[in-house]
């Protein structure tokens, strides 16, 4: 009998993940067009208690195939996002589009390894993630823990973007567009025709302070091309759905801000420290997170004006 006992405690050990798998609760989505589903994530830091759900992820539905659109923090936060998929839609997920390599879009997309679904990203996307995928493992795993990073999976596309390519998702077109360095030197934006709505990922921030991780430069470029854009509304990678092209306007003015304070300090010849501490500083009451990404933001912004 306690032989028995035994054995049914570890089969249970063992199909726990399996269990726990099968039982993911779905990620809460919005309908924000017809056949266009987001979910939008917390503004805050990537952190335990969040479970790294911090980021808009989303999908569409087509008439024969579905796409994903950022897969979110963790496995975990992909495990939800695939089943509330599921719960519209029985169609095969045909593409998992990342639209750049940071955490907090990519670190769910070992949920969506199956047959038939393509990986798609910036033909910088490999590059990046070949560099940093390491680090930012070791990195969050000191933040979140085990539990949550333990599961994930670097995973590089299958597919890549050099300059735009359309995918047919069965009378639905997306047409995804590759970005020089802007918020990174991997950005990726996805346009749904039909719905007229723009997955922006970081190259829109609403509400989150912008982060540059490219080039601010190159961000302040791209403003024009991206107004270009016939969107009736964009999902930003970070803050509500929006109006298009309304939506750009503040990050449009944070970006000027930073570039014109940091000319004026290049100018006088401040240290970049000074950058750190002065830069658009008139922004902070305009943004979450302001302090957790100005400094960084300035430094980064200083490094690449002052040779100009």
């Amino acid at each position: 009998m306690a032989h028995g006992g035994s054995v049914l405690a570890l089969l249970l050990m063992l199909w726990a993940p399996t269990i726990a798998r099968a039982q993911e609760a779905e990620l809460p989505v919005s309908e924000v067009a017809p056949g266009i589903f987001v979910h939008t994530g917390v503004t805050a830091l990537m952190t335990r208690e969040n479970e790294g759900a911090i980021a808009n992820v989303g999908f569409v539905i087509g008439d024969s195939a579905v796409a994903v659109i950022d897969t979110g923090g963790s496995v975990r936060e992909g495990r939800q996002l695939l089943a509330a998929v599921r719960s519209h839609s029985d169609k095969p997920i045909r593409y998992v589009i990342n639209t750049h390599a940071h955490p907090d879009h990519s670190f769910g997309n070992a949920a969506f390894v199956g047959d038939g679904t393509s990986f798609v990203g910036h033909k910088a996307l490999p590059r990046a993630l070949a560099a940093r995928g390491q680090f930012y493992l070791d990195g969050f795993r000191r933040t979140m823990g085990d539990v949550l990073i333990g599961e994930v999976r670097i995973i590089p596309p299958t597919v890549l973007v050099e300059d735009t390519l359309k995918l047919d998702l069965g009378r639905r077109s997306l047409t995804l567009k590759a970005w020089p360095p802007a918020h990174s030197d991997n950005d990726l934006t996805v346009f749904d025709e039909r719905s007229g709505t723009l997955f922006a990922g970081d190259m829109v921030f609403l509400e989150h302070i912008p982060v540059v991780d490219g080039s601010l430069k190159g961000w302040l470029r791209a403003l024009g091309d991206l107004t270009a854009i016939p969107a009736e509304r964009v999902v930003p990678g970070h803050g509500p759905v929006s109006a298009w092209p309304a939506a750009l306007a503040d990050e449009r003015r944070y970006l000027e801000t930073l570039a014109t304070d940091i000319r004026a300090l290049v100018k006088s010849g401040k240290p970049i420290m000074a950058a750190a501490e002065h830069a658009a500083a008139a922004e902070r009451p305009r943004w979450q997170l302001f302090d957790d990404y100005n400094a960084r933001n300035a430094t980064a912004a200083f490094s690449e004006i002052e040779w100009e």
